[in-house]
């Protein structure tokens, strides 16, 4: 969809909200934040707990927005729609466009990987048609609706990332979604801090088979422990076609074999009964089995597999998952090499990218270093599940760890003493310390939660490379 091309006019947001406008107006896009918002785009404004969207109006209509929709009692000017609740607008204007759309809707959930398994399916369906996919991690109450607000109805394929972090939550966002496709990337105990189980985890990651029938397609991690428990959930919703990804010799997707390199990866894997070979351009072992299901949710939905294979040679990391920043230090030196994964992290991506970690080769004299924050929402597990991380790193060939926040502080403590960079309250404070130590040539593994905001440290190495450039300028 171009930015020229209408998706709402307001006789049609007003039918779907039960709003009234004060002007007809079209609007080529949805927004909720006045920072990315785009000329044309509708404006919607939300009220939060920190922050109501009501004060942006204005900013919303100097960024170029074509209306707003707001509580009655707003009082301001400009083309609005006028509505009793504005996050019950935006679900009405996600439901009208899920209802308008003739797509083949697939929704993608799981312990990690759901954002980069989502933009795999976007290349694989963007080389099939018109595709539609949630923007960047837009996986949760407000997120949902807000990317089925932006469904064009001339889309073919449609790919919805939906996450949760309590039960009941899922069952919400898949009666707003209605997938006809679902991929489960793996069960992990990310989120545990709200579950008394991984067991009801599971559970609650199946919830989004609730508004499935029969027709239904379910693909799901073979070789996860909780396979066999969400085959059974997808079974009980009726679902007939329930495929199975991974290494398993059961799998009707199985992996035959890969070979693993620092930048990409090469596969051969029979597809739902069809062999194929290909190359994705993201590291990890834990890609290529995303990789799999992606391919097989293609293969289901009667896409042509060569033509989706030859598309993901076009992957690529996304900011904060993987993608690698280059800083230099010093003129005429190596530079530093940042795997920025700082949007998030549990224990099975910590994993996952220590693994990949660990196939990155320093140039001469260039060492190793992890910089972690903290893993959230672990609960009385978390202090174990951090310092279990202790092996794992070192079998990584890790040089140094740089952490901080209180749960990191456990595998700070874990690790032997010529390991430990330093340690730190919060990233703000571990800055200092990480730009003290780096030297040309390094390699840097930045992680952890979205919480900890290790992207702090991102940023400050990123300004370190600026300020050497002023410096120079300035001689």
């Amino acid at each position: 969809m171009t930015d020229t091309k209408t998706l709402w006019t307001s006789q049609e947001l007003e039918s779907a909200t039960g709003g009234t406008a004060t002007a007809a107006f079209t609007s080529t896009g949805v927004s909720i934040d006045t920072r990315t918002l785009k000329k044309g785009e509708l404006f919607i404004a939300l009220k939060g707990d920190a922050l109501d969207g009501h004060n942006y109006v204005d900013a919303a209509f100097k960024a170029g927005a074509s209306a707003a929709v707001v509580n009655e009692n707003y009082t301001g000017g400009g083309n609005l729609l006028r509505v009793k609740d504005t996050m019950r607008a935006l679900e009405d204007i996600g439901r009208a466009g899920r209802a308008r759309s003739k797509a083949v809707v697939i929704g993608v959930t799981g312990s990690a990987g759901k954002t980069g398994t989502k933009e795999i399916l976007s290349i694989l369906f963007g080389a099939l048609g018109e595709t539609h996919a949630s923007k960047k991690s837009f996986n949760n109450h407000w997120g949902v609706p807000l990317s089925l607000s932006n469904l064009s109805p001339t889309a073919q394929y449609a790919v919805f990332e939906m996450g949760m972090n309590h039960a009941g939550e899922m069952t919400v966002l898949s009666k707003q979604v209605q997938p006809q496709i679902v991929l489960i990337t793996t069960i992990e105990p990310a989120h545990i801090e709200h579950f008394k189980t991984v067991e009801a985890i599971a559970d609650a990651k199946a919830e989004i088979f609730t508004s499935m029938n029969e027709d239904g397609i379910a693909v799901l991690p073979a070789d996860n422990q909780h396979f066999r428990r969400l085959k059974s959930a997808a079974e009980k919703q009726g679902l007939r076609k329930i495929y199975g990804f991974g290494e398993d010799e059961e799998a009707q997707t199985r992996l035959v074999d890969c070979a693993l390199h620092a930048d990409s990866s090469r596969v051969t894997a029979d597809v739902l009964g069809e062999r194929v070979k290909y190359r994705v351009g993201i590291p990890g072992k834990h890609i290529v089995m995303n990789s799999l299901g992606a391919l097989t949710i293609v293969k289901a939905a009667g896409g042509n597999l060569q033509k989706a294979v030859e598309a993901l040679k076009n992957a690529e990391p996304t900011e904060g998952r993987g993608n690698r920043i280059t800083v230099t230090l010093e003129d005429g030196q190596p530079p530093l090499t940042i795997i920025d994964e700082s949007y998030n992290a549990n224990p099975a991506s910590m994993l996952a990218a220590f693994k990949v970690f660990e196939m990155v080769n320093p140039p001469e004299g260039g060492r190793r270093i992890a910089v972690l924050g903290d893993m959230l929402e672990l609960g009385k597990d978390g202090p174990r599940l951090h310092a279990e991380l202790a092996n794992p790193l070192l079998r990584a060939k890790i040089d140094l760890l740089f952490s901080c926040g209180a749960q990191m502080d456990a595998l700070h403590q874990a690790l032997p003493e010529p390991w430990r960079g330093g340690h730190a309250n919060d990233s703000r404070a571990l800055v200092s310390l990480v730009l003290a130590a780096v030297k040309p040539g390094d390699v840097l593994l930045i992680k952890g939660s979205a919480g900890s905001k290790m992207g702090y440290v991102v940023h400050a190495l990123q300004d370190a490379q600026a300020k050497m450039k002023d410096q120079r300028n300035a001689v």
